[in-house]
């Protein structure tokens, strides 16, 4: 089985108990097993892989999480949580993880050599589904950058765009379920492209990698490579296939994780309905 990117053996979820990065979950054949949820405390932060001169910085907070509420930022620089002193982002997942749902707890941060201290209400631990939905429905779609363009015509940037709906389907080669979605992700292509509809296939392998496979696969849309991974990081992709639905005015609407056929009709009318809305704010 092919390696995992390095961003998923990388990233740290500091959600204590939401994990689900191949070390956590176990991936056969690059799928995620379910993801524990319920009664585990969750802060709703990643921290980043980098080292920090002090403490672990946060590589972004998930929106309206309870890190969210309480007022920590990406680029915070966590040092304590309770009594535990943080020097990496595995501590932040064994402080929590030591805590309970409901448990408010002081949180010590350094934010522009600023220390200062919060409190954090710890929720329960949603699916990675839920959590990709909570951060991203409703507010405008992260950009991409870097991108490089394998097959057709992958837009350098998001803007770009703005006046078409965006199907983008984060997916890799050696996952079964991807190559399941890309024929109907074609279809929608084809049935709608020429209203309006743009189909983004996103890949943070290898750019020879993936050109090989697509020019056997043949899919009827773009697809491009996430070389930095920052991309796929941004949008915070969990699991493969993620797809990510983005109106005219670059907000995403949906975000449909794995591969159920059940999901074609229901994709196929939020498609004609976002095409038929005006893209004026």
């Amino acid at each position: 089985m092919p390696s995992v990117n390095r961003w998923a053996r990388a990233a740290l979820v500091a959600a204590a108990g939401l994990c689900v990065w191949p070390e956590a979950n176990g991936w056969s054949q690059g799928l995620p097993t379910q993801a524990v949820v319920g009664k585990r405390p969750w802060l709703g932060v990643s921290m980043a892989f980098e080292a920090s001169t002090r403490g672990a910085r946060v590589a972004h907070v998930v929106r309206g999480s309870p890190a969210a509420r309480a007022g920590i930022a990406q680029g915070d620089a966590l040092v304590k949580i309770g009594s535990t002193v943080i020097s990496r982002g595995a501590d932040v997942l064994r402080a929590v993880a030591d805590l309970a749902v409901g448990d408010s707890v002081s949180i010590t941060l350094v934010r522009a050599g600023s220390e200062r201290t919060l409190l954090a209400t710890l929720a329960s631990s949603p699916s990675s589904d839920d959590r990709m939905r909570m951060d991203l429905v409703g507010a405008p779609a992260p950009p991409w950058k870097g991108v490089v363009s394998v097959r057709g015509d992958f837009p350098p940037a998001l803007p770009l765009l703005r006046g078409h709906v965006v199907l983008l389907d984060f997916w890799a080669t050696w996952c079964e379920p991807c190559r399941l979605v890309m024929p109907r992700l074609g279809a929608l292509q084809d049935r709608f492209g020429a209203q309006g509809l743009r189909v983004l296939g996103l890949s943070t392998e290898d750019a020879e990698d993936v050109s090989a496979f697509v020019q056997h696969s043949a899919p009827h849309y773009a697809i491009g490579v996430d070389a930095s991974e920052e991309t796929a990081r941004a949008y915070g992709v969990s699991g493969l296939p993620t797809l990510v639905v983005i109106d005219k005015r670059g907000v995403v609407r949906d975000v449909v994780c794995g591969y159920d056929a059940a999901d074609t009709s229901r994709l196929e009318a939020l498609v004609a309905s976002l095409i038929a809305e005006s893209d004026r704010i």
